[in-house]
């Protein structure tokens, strides 16, 4: 018997209808009658869900015929990776977004002297830079597809945050007063503190998916 026919038989044993079944698998009625008729194949967290609403152990749903089973196996094997493959991709984008913003910041505050670098200050060195170091920290810890080499990145924030020199235009009474203060290490640990906490979060984002 395929995994499609052991699921209907179980789902109509337990006396739900496709529509609870969906309900339960957060899908659509259509995507369990595919499954229910082999068109397509449940991933393994909608066989999980099924296996516990059905009170049917998944041994009993996976126990195929060795080319059936087999199938299902590089199904399962080829959607794992494709879930990986799109979390190290968002992890990428959200690390060159960093990167270019502390580039921009680079840039901003070594090459410009005026009235913009105070209102460059206060865009990139407190908002842009914070912000988007935060939530790639957060998704690095909550996907730990890096394990303990998550906590590189704290090494990463201070040595970026160290070389954002501070800077700072004034104009007051006809008078131009420009300071420029590098490397700026309260900043840095500015850096440290914002990357341990997106790393914190992460985990404990991590823990709790892994508990529910």
């Amino acid at each position: 018997m395929e995994i499609g026919s052991k699921l209907k038989h179980a789902r109509n044993h337990k006396g739900l209808t496709q529509e609870h079944a969906a309900e339960i698998c957060g899908v659509s009625r259509q995507t369990i009658s595919n499954w229910e008729n082999n068109k397509s194949y449940p991933d393994i967290i909608s066989v999980i869900k099924m296996s516990d609403a059905y009170s049917i152990s998944l041994d009993h749903l996976l126990k195929e015929e060795k080319s059936m089973k087999q199938t299902y196996h590089e199904f399962l094997e080829e959607s794992t990776n494709t879930v990986k493959a799109k979390r190290r991709l968002g992890e990428i984008i959200l690390l060159s977004t960093y990167f270019l913003v502390w580039v921009i910041s680079m840039v901003v505050f070594w090459q410009v002297k005026g009235p913009l670098t105070s209102q460059c200050d206060m865009v990139f060195r407190w908002i842009l830079l914070p912000l988007v170091l935060l939530v790639a920290t957060i998704f690095i810890a909550k996907n730990n597809d890096w394990g303990k080499g998550k906590w590189f990145s704290v090494l990463v924030a201070a040595i970026t945050y160290l070389a954002v020199p501070y800077t700072n235009f004034m104009e007051a009474s006809d008078t131009a007063t420009y300071t420029f203060r590098f490397p700026t290490f309260g900043y840095m640990l500015i850096g440290i503190v914002i990357a341990v906490c997106g790393i914190t979060i992460g985990s404990f984002w991590n823990r709790k998916i892994k508990e529910s």
